[in-house]
């Protein structure tokens, strides 16, 4: 399956988008999308033949808990809108509490890490199959961006994802500016993750802009993308040509000419870091490639694959030790702890037997740890840095601020300057337990039953905006109506 190069299609932009030459396919946020009725954007970018891939947020496959089946329906329904050839979520958790800490539900509201511990890819490895068997469509998976870092890890992040794409031959989704983020945040090295990644399970992959600020990389998609994120996708092209790029931008949009730029250098990257072609090609390589497979560089000295599995994918290593495009061996004792399989079967997924509710309760309880401490204020977990989590916190506040504001534009025009310290003083005390529009509501109610706005005129149109959005049941039309000539009578 080759994709080529794309862009992230977000209504801000919908027509740049169109506009934009040699624009292949593009990608939507899933959630953001009527499951029976597409924007006329996307309608038109079909028809010209661009493919659009849903990429889902919500999900939280690396929770404690097994995906949730509707959420599982919704974005299976996205896909079958859309005609995809596959759909993308996140390597992350991003709730946690419930029935199994009998605790509050928290939502993050953004993606949080999961440990690279065996335990938690074991159940990472189920939630995954769970997804795959609900999906009409295969599924990859992108690595996140972090502030943090889970104490007493057992793998490095390329070690995790090529033993996930191995146990459950699931794609990858690589984004080299999430690389460049950790590298900063956390001090790893994208080389060495690229080294360890089985780079022919790359779907394809994610560049993006960011900013750095006291000694901290904020993977915004706001800016422009940056030399040393460019590098990293360099040195990915330099292992494997990967079937597709895409561009991802959700705020700040700029005119449509700088995203041509920015998509012009992402191009001419590719073009300098490919590597000269082999003159002497191994005699059914093409054939033996896996359908959508990622071409892969082996070096020279690394000889030949030792053999293909049943879905012709190169396997093992040659004897001189140097990966031939796959996951590096794992250890006969970490094998029998995880229950990994020589070979995969046919579809590309090792066998496993369920996961232990143990598992699963010890995962849930650390994860609500660390979320309630971050949106919580409760003490922070042993062994995390606490100025990290300081960090992560405000970071979590912040982009809670920044979406309400969006979901909810009202809000920041009655509250004006104030809305923000307003925000952040309400989501210091008050973890958010549902989607964004709920805690648009919940903000509102704590504001006015604090007594604000102080200005008489701004607190009647939030108490109107309030009661319009908060009944059982949507308010009929003639209760708009009379609020709305209330809501001018009172400054609009």
């Amino acid at each position: 399956m080759e994709l080529g190069i794309g862009i992230g299609w977000r209504p801000e932009i919908a027509d740049e988008v169109e506009a934009l030459a040699g624009i292949d396919w593009v990608e939507a946020v899933a959630e953001n999308l009527c499951a029976d009725h597409l924007p006329d954007s996307l309608v038109r970018l079909r028809e010209r033949g661009v493919t659009v891939v849903p990429h889902g947020v919500a999900l939280g496959l690396g929770g404690a808990d097994r995906p949730d089946p509707g959420r599982l329906a919704s974005l299976a329904a996205r896909a079958e809108l859309l005609g995809t050839p596959l759909v993308t979520e996140h390597i992350a958790f991003v709730r946690a509490g419930g029935p199994l800490t009998a605790s509050p539900r928290l939502e993050a509201g953004h993606l949080l890490p999961v440990p690279r511990t065996w335990e938690a890819l074991d159940v990472l490895c189920e939630n995954v199959r769970i997804a795959q068997d609900s999906l009409p469509v295969p599924l990859a998976l992108e690595n996140i961006a972090a502030l943090i870092t889970w104490p007493d890890e057992e793998l490095t992040e390329g070690q995790f994802l090529a033993e996930l794409v191995e146990r459950t031959g699931v794609r990858l989704l690589i984004d080299v500016a999430n690389l460049h983020t950790n590298h900063v945040n956390l001090g790893q090295d994208p080389a060495k993750a690229l080294d360890e990644l089985p780079v022919e399970a790359i779907a394809y992959v994610h560049v993006a802009g960011g900013v750095e600020k006291n000694g901290v990389w904020h993977d915004t998609h706001a800016h422009p993308v940056t030399a040393p994120v460019l590098e990293v996708l360099a040195e990915l092209r330099s292992r494997v040509d990967p079937p597709g790029v895409l561009l991802e931008r959700d705020d700040a949009f700029p005119p449509g000419a700088e995203l041509a730029g920015e998509l012009d250098a992402i191009r001419a990257t590719l073009r300098r870091a490919a590597p000269p072609a082999d003159p002497r090609p191994a005699p059914g390589d093409e054939a033996d490639a896996g359908a959508g497979a990622a071409t892969v560089r082996v070096p020279a000295e690394a000889g030949e694959p030792t053999g293909t599995s049943e879905t012709g994918e190169p396997t093992g290593t040659s004897e001189a030790g140097e990966r031939t495009g796959v996951a590096a061996p794992v250890p006969a004792a970490a094998r029998e702890r995880t229950g990994t399989a020589d070979s995969a079967p046919a579809e590309g997924r090792a066998t496993a037997a369920p996961v232990p509710a143990g598992t699963r309760d010890r995962t849930a309880v650390a994860q609500t740890a660390l979320l309630s401490a971050l949106v919580a204020g409760t003490p922070a977990p042993e062994g995390f840095d606490h100025r990290r989590l300081r960090v992560q916190s405000r970071a979590l506040a912040a982009k809670r601020a920044d979406v309400v504001a969006k979901v909810a534009p009202e809000l920041p025009e009655i509250l004006g300057d104030g809305y923000r310290a307003a925000f952040l003083a309400y989501a210091g005390g008050r973890p958010m337990s549902g989607g964004y529009r709920r805690d648009a509501l919940d903000f509102a109610e704590h504001v006015l039953i604090a007594g604000g706005p102080a200005d008489p005129v701004a607190r009647r149109r939030l108490t109107y905006w309030w009661q319009d959005r908060s009944g059982a049941r949507p308010p009929r039309r003639t209760t708009r109506l009379v609020r709305a000539a209330r809501a001018a009578l009172v400054g609009k």
